[in-house]
């Protein structure tokens, strides 16, 4: 009997570990080798999540990154401002102008389409996490070819404690972490991290740009 449990034990784990393998995908980078974009207008981001607040607390945060990296990035605020003054009011709608004319208007090299998937506080029975999902493609303005795409994500618990004594202290933290975050946008801050770990370049993330003193290496 224990000799058919190490069986199914080690046979579970070859599985776990299988489906862990599958999951992994290696970055095609030939197209955006072959494109090294210097500057990138980001759209504001499409919003999924219910914090109406997602779209501008991401998109705040999503220059510094990528001016590290080494890109020139097109004012998010100005960007914003343009499409609206030209009737496109909302992301969804940013999202479905035609390159030519971005590239037209803007002049950038390439375009980043930035989607969030989650944003905000959910409360769990003993604990109230903020979490903030954003996936991002980045498209090639002259040809229209997909040069790179991410995903990454950041909580609050990753820095939390739970120290606190007893059942009673955790609802209490998980209450007052709620009531919180209702008041102040905490999501704002979780986004700094999920977007520079999105955004600076990284194992499957983006190349360095023209201006980082690394851009070379990768040539």
């Amino acid at each position: 009997m224990m000799r058919l449990l190490r069986v199914v034990s080690t046979l579970s784990v070859f599985s776990l570990l299988g489906g862990c393998a599958s999951s992994v995908s290696k970055q095609d980078y030939t197209n955006y080798r072959n494109s090294r974009p210097a500057s990138i207008l980001v759209l504001p981001p499409v919003n999924n999540s219910p914090d109406i607040k997602a779209t501008y607390g991401v998109l705040s945060t999503v220059t510094r990154p990528l001016a590290e990296g080494g890109y020139y990035v097109f004012p998010v605020t100005l960007v914003d401002q343009t499409f609206k003054e030209n009737g496109l009011l909302n992301p969804p709608e940013m999202h479905q102008a035609p390159l030519n004319r971005l590239r037209e208007i803007f002049g950038a090299d390439a375009v980043l389409y930035i989607t969030i998937e989650q944003y905000g506080a959910s409360y769990k029975v003993v604990t109230s996490d903020t979490v903030v999902t954003a996936k991002a493609r980045l498209i090639d303005a002259k040809t229209g070819e997909q040069l790179w795409s991410g995903k990454a994500t950041a909580s609050s618990a990753e820095t939390d404690s739970n120290n606190t004594n007893g059942l009673a202290g955790l609802l209490l933290k998980a209450v007052v972490k709620q009531v919180v975050s209702t008041s102040v946008d905490q999501g704002h801050d979780i986004a700094k991290i999920t977007s520079r770990r999105l955004l600076s370049p990284r194992s499957d993330g983006l190349l360095y740009g023209p201006r980082s003193s690394l851009y070379q290496s990768e040539k």
